[in-house]
C-alpha cells in the first residue's frame, strides 16, 4: 500500500491505494468518477482517456502511484450538464456519439488535441516538423485515432472536434 494524492477536477484527493492500481481504477473504484470507462484494458481504444498535466493520456495503462502531485482531469471535470463544456455541447450538437461508451475518452482526448496544436506539438502526420501545425483533416484524424468508436461516429465527431477549433482560432 501507498498513500498518494494529486488534484482531481480540482479537488485535492488523498488516498492509500495497492501500488499496482492502475489510475482508471482508482478513479472508477476508489472516487466514483465513472465517466472514464474500461474498454479494453490494454491501452488500445481509448475509453479510459483522462487529461493529466494537460497531456492526455490512457488511464488503464498508468499507475496512479505514478501520478503522486499531479492533476487530473476527468470528463466529470470538463463540464456539468448545465454548464457544458464547449466540445461536450459540440458533441451533442453533432451527435458525435451513438451508445456513449467512447464519448468521455473521446471528449478528453479532444480537448487535449486541440492544446497540443495550439502548443505547436507535431503528430505523425505534420508535414514540416518546424512550422505550427495545423488541424487539417489528416492531422485531427492522425491525432483522435487513439480512440476507437464501435459505433462508428467519427465523422460526426470530427465535426465537433473541428467546430470547437473554428471557435478557438
Amino acid at each position: 500500500m501507498a498513500k498518494l494524492s494529486f488534484k482531481v477536477n480540482g479537488v485535492a484527493r488523498d488516498l492509500e491505494l495497492d501500488t499496482r492500481t492502475t489510475l482508471l481504477d482508482a478513479l472508477r473504484e476508489h472516487l466514483h468518477l465513472t465517466g472514464s470507462k474500461k474498454g479494453c484494458d490494454h491501452g488500445q481504444c481509448g475509453a479510459c482517456t483522462v487529461i493529466v498535466d494537460g497531456r492526455r493520456i490512457n488511464s488503464c495503462l498508468s499507475l496512479a502511484i505514478m501520478h503522486d502531485g499531479d492533476s487530473v482531469t476527468t470528463i466529470e471535470g470538463l463540464g456539468t450538464p448545465d454548464n457544458l463544456h464547449p466540445m461536450q455541447a459540440a458533441f451533442v450538437k453533432h451527435d458525435g456519439y451513438q451508445c456513449g461508451y467512447c464519448t468521455p475518452g473521446q471528449i478528453c482526448s479532444a480537448v487535449a488535441v486541440l492544446d497540443e496544436v495550439k502548443s505547436g506539438i507535431p503528430s505523425h502526420v505534420t508535414g514540416d516538423l518546424n512550422a505550427r501545425p495545423q488541424l487539417t483533416n489528416a492531422e485531427l484524424r492522425e491525432r483522435m485515432s487513439g480512440n476507437i468508436c464501435r459505433c462508428g461516429a467519427y465523422s460526426n465527431i470530427a465535426e465537433a472536434i473541428t467546430e470547437v477549433a473554428g471557435r478557438q482560432a
